[in-house]
């Protein structure tokens, strides 16, 4: 399935071979839950989901994840191919992201004393869409001061909602049964992370290639070079550099507007998506995590 996301941006949506291997994906997925369901001693016991808290926990740990990795994933390029940081300067300036949830992920259990689960997962996750939001509203001329807020706040929502989502996932299952919620856990962190990452990233490629397609169409570029163009912002800069001139810098400011676009493109969808999270946190998860909460309730 991830495959077919991120292949779907180069052989098209309506790839017989993109929309295939999505299909396969599903049927291998849809086999493993008839599997888990039906076995003695599931590796992932599908009776947990059945546990709203749970459900809405380890839904907001994805949720989360899938904003944040997609996010460090275009962000990295951004700065160095937008605002030309070199691979180090780029890595040094996210790093406030990571400071944020250094800082606040300690603060969260406080936050769930004082305000319960439910408020302090959906609070974290309308922290992330703002963040998201913010980092979405940039052009090709803005600079990292105008992205280091989305940055921060992206931080603070991660910061807020896994360690709360976490701890009401342990809580509620019985002991028993803390290692396989765990483990549940943990898979849909990564799994949130990779599917942000080709989401976001295939909703950026398919803009940028759309729009730098449409751009240069009236002037006939070799089809090898405008496969180098198409592939990645970083190869229509390289091109740029070796086209230099007025042409180059043209075609280096395109290549940075339709990356920009693309950015837009995906993160505003990871907000959207985050939002939604927030909503979901807000109808299903407890406002407090007690004993009780150990049931189907």
């Amino acid at each position: 399935m991830l495959w077919s996301l991120i292949e779907a941006p180069v052989r098209g949506w309506s790839s017989p071979v993109v929309i295939g291997a999505g299909a396969g994906g599903l049927v291998v997925l849809a086999a493993f839950a008839a599997w888990e369901r039906a076995s003695s001693h599931p590796m992932l016991n599908l009776e947990f989901f059945r546990n709203r808290r749970f459900s809405a926990a380890v839904g907001s740990v994805g949720l989360v994840t899938f904003g944040l990795f997609g996010t460090l994933f275009v962000m990295t390029q951004f700065l160095q191919f937008g605002l030309g940081y070199s691979a180090l300067q780029a890595g040094v300036r996210v790093l406030p992201a990571a400071g944020a949830i250094a800082v606040v992920a300690p603060l969260s259990a406080v936050l769930v004393r004082v305000a319960g689960t439910k408020i302090t997962v959906a609070a974290g996750l309308l922290t992330v869409a703002c963040g998201l939001w913010q980092l979405s509203t940039a052009t090709a001329a803005t600079t990292y001061a105008g992205v280091l807020p989305g940055l921060i706040l992206l931080g603070i929502g991660a910061g807020l909602t896994i360690p709360a989502a976490t701890e009401s996932v342990m809580g509620s299952l019985p002991p028993a049964h803390t290692g396989v919620g765990s483990a549940t856990n943990g898979t849909f962190l990564q799994i949130g992370g990779a599917l942000g990452v080709a989401v976001i990233g295939s909703l950026l490629n398919t803009r940028y290639q759309d729009t730098i397609t449409s751009a240069l169409a009236p002037y006939h570029v070799p089809h090898a070079v405008m496969q180098v163009i198409n592939g990645s912002v970083g190869g229509a800069l390289e091109v740029a550099s070796r086209v230099g001139g007025v042409l180059g810098a043209q075609l280096g400011h395109l290549a940075r507007s339709a990356f920009a676009s693309g950015m837009e493109l995906g993160l505003t969808t990871a907000a959207c998506v985050a939002a939604v999270g927030c909503l979901v946190a807000l109808i299903a998860l407890p406002a407090r995590d007690n004993g009780a909460s150990r049931d189907d309730g």
